[in-house]
């Protein structure tokens, strides 16, 4: 009797780092998307430095070091929410999704891929904003390790959320082309609440307390406490940078972004039935 060969499939993990790799090469071929997820943190800090140089900043904070924070906030976001929320709506519109689905390539192995995509772009990001911020603005980078150590955890958390929220997000555009005008106000709306574009402590109260309620401010906050200076959290409206409740809040919308997307994702347009 002859043998009977067997094949083994690869692993979804080892699948989803392969398709990372492709999300990778895709998205620095659109020359569009590239400019506007690297350099539009970066043009909005250099304008924000430039408004608001002559602002007097308690504890000797430029404009530039203030908003530096809030940009990195603003990138993560932009990166995963954003970023998910309307490529997923787009390629489920062009029946890509449902190709996909077809295939031997396990669901796990594409959002692999897809969160691969969001960390590898979010740390190009924040490393090319944090060179120009330290380079040619004079934003004192922190050299402490536990500013590092908070860095992380807010990173991962951050990144996590917004990734899982954005796929489940991407369900609500109707189509493909009204992908970037159903999201893009979302986000607009967050990050003007969210202490992005202005000085937190300067909002006003009921604006404040709409914000808690999403994860940007908690993470525009994260990365104040990480980037101002020691002390700097008594000009924060509750007076410390409440990294436990900042904790909190991320992880719940972690877990919240994971039960929506699982019921709510489709790999198919509403009217393929």
């Amino acid at each position: 009797m002859s043998a009977v060969a067997t094949t083994t499939l690869p692993s979804p993990l080892k699948v989803g780092l392969s398709r990372t790799r492709l999300e990778v090469k895709q998205f620095f071929r659109e020359r569009e998307q590239l400019i506007f997820t690297f350099f539009f943190p970066i043009i909005f800090l250099a304008i924000f430095s430039a408004v608001f140089s002559g602002t007097d900043f308690s504890g000797g904070v430029t404009a530039a070091t203030y908003f530096t924070p809030g940009m990195i906030a603003s990138g993560i976001f932009l990166t995963s929410f954003q970023s998910l929320a309307i490529t997923i709506a787009m390629e489920r519109d062009e029946d890509l999704l449902k190709r996909l689905r077809g295939t031997p390539m396990s669901p796990q192995s594409y959002f692999i891929g897809k969160i691969g995509l969001v960390l590898t772009t979010s740390i190009l990001q924040f490393g090319l904003l944090l060179a120009i911020a330290g380079l040619l603005l004079g934003v004192d980078i922190p050299t402490e390790p536990s500013k590092w150590l908070h860095f992380l955890w807010i990173f991962v958390l951050g990144t996590a959320s917004g990734s899982v929220l954005g796929i489940a997000f991407s369900v609500v555009p109707k189509s493909g082309k009204a992908a970037s005008a159903v999201v893009t106000p979302v986000v607009l709306l967050l990050q003007f609440i969210s202490g992005v574009y202005f000085v937190y402590s300067s909002l006003p109260a009921w604006m404040r307390t709409v914000s808690e309620f999403f994860p940007l401010k908690w993470l525009a906050q994260g990365m104040r406490s990480v980037f101002l200076p020691d002390g700097y959290e008594v000009n924060e409206p509750g007076g410390s940078w409440q990294l436990g409740t900042g904790a909190i809040v991320l992880s719940i919308w972690l877990v919240v972004g994971l039960v929506v997307a699982q019921r709510v994702f489709r790999w198919t347009r509403r009217d393929a039935g």
